[in-house]
């Protein structure tokens, strides 16, 4: 299994966010792609590339062309007013019946196209979000190529991560949906359907909500109870999606406390469920913030049960497949863990 990675990453760091009312460092740090990156090469997995350009093109296919032009300029429209921290949301547009035209200015754009205040712009994250979406359009392509023997795999080690970001909107550290831009790289590339799996802590509503009303995307997520906790709004089990995506996503949410039989029983529905979809390819949003010490979730996973989750996936999920790196916030343990889950994944296949 080979990996694609980029240093751009590293230019993209929030400095704040907001946590229990309080401004609060920023959980999602450069180390946490830095520590994955140092567990996949000492685990000898296979090699890591940085991505090639593959241009504008495959994030277009996910996202909307303003939404898009509105992250390149984010952070020069900011810095124009002489601003030189950290460019945060302080006005959401939110809820049915307000107006809908786009802001002049860029505090208004902000809120326009943010669901939080989790997403910082600073001056390198447009360039950190662009190149987090090349390893997944690098990723998906590598797997697509070396599928004639049924056994492909591979893993994009992306920051920002990408799973709540909406086709039009930023939210939860996520600018770019890293794994729907992966999803839909596997289906322009000949796959006639392909699954998502999620398995991130918090439910992956901007995935959900770009695939929502398609059958040719079978989503699944296990996450923590959205009555509870983030995103709230979306990720209960009633959501099956509209039109002809009707059918085509399942959610299995979880209460906080959640241990590794539980889990993974969970995880035992969602893979039947992926077997009925008739799904010929898959990407798993590889989160590992369901781990016990993560500092912003309430899971309780331990390092050795993520090796028995991938060995459930190696046995199960259909080729090829594409890993994700989404969520894990426990920056000591967040690249063993991470990477257990591919070991388990390559030992069972």
């Amino acid at each position: 299994m080979d990996a694609w990675y980029s240093d751009h990453h590293r230019a993209h760091q929030g400095q704040s966010e907001l946590f229990g009312g309080k401004l609060v460092t920023s959980f999602e740090t450069p180390q946490r792609a830095g520590r994955v990156l140092d567990a996949f090469l000492e685990a000898g997995l296979g090699l890591v590339y940085a991505p090639t350009d593959a241009g504008l093109a495959p994030i277009l296919a996910v996202h909307d062309a303003d939404y898009v032009d509105f992250l390149r300029g984010a952070w020069d429209a900011w810095h124009h007013l002489g601003r030189v921290h950290p460019a945060l949301p302080m006005v959401w547009h939110a809820g049915r019946g307000l107006p809908t035209e786009r802001p002049r200015h860029i505090e208004g754009q902000l809120g326009y196209y943010a669901m939080d205040a989790g997403c910082a712009i600073v001056a390198g994250t447009w360039p950190a979000a662009y190149w987090s979406a090349q390893c997944a359009v690098a990723a998906a392509r590598a797997a697509a190529d070396a599928t004639a023997h049924g056994a492909a795999a591979t893993f994009a080690i992306c920051r920002p991560p990408g799973h709540h970001a909406t086709a039009r909107a930023m939210g939860g550290y996520c600018y770019l949906n890293n794994a729907a831009i992966a999803a839909e790289q596997l289906r322009s590339l000949g796959q006639p359907r392909v699954a998502v799996l999620d398995i991130d802590y918090h439910h992956g509503n901007g995935t959900q909500a770009i695939f929502w009303a398609r059958d040719d995307v079978f989503f699944t997520s296990l996450h923590a109870d959205p009555h509870d906790d983030y995103p709230y709004f979306s990720g209960h089990a009633d959501e099956r999606g509209e039109g002809d995506g009707y059918g085509a996503t399942l959610n299995l949410p979880l209460p906080a406390g959640t241990q590794a039989p539980v889990y993974l029983a969970a995880l035992d529905e969602a893979l039947d469920a992926v077997d009925v979809s008739g799904s010929t390819a898959t990407v798993v949003s590889l989160g590992v913030d369901t781990f016990e010490l993560d500092p912003i979730s309430r899971f309780k996973l331990r390092e050795a049960d993520y090796l028995e989750i991938g060995r459930r996936l190696g046995r199960r999920l259909p080729r090829p497949v594409v890993f994700v790196f989404e969520g894990g916030y426990a920056t000591d343990e967040v690249g063993r863990n991470a990477v257990a889950v591919l070991q388990g994944f390559e030992a069972a296949g």
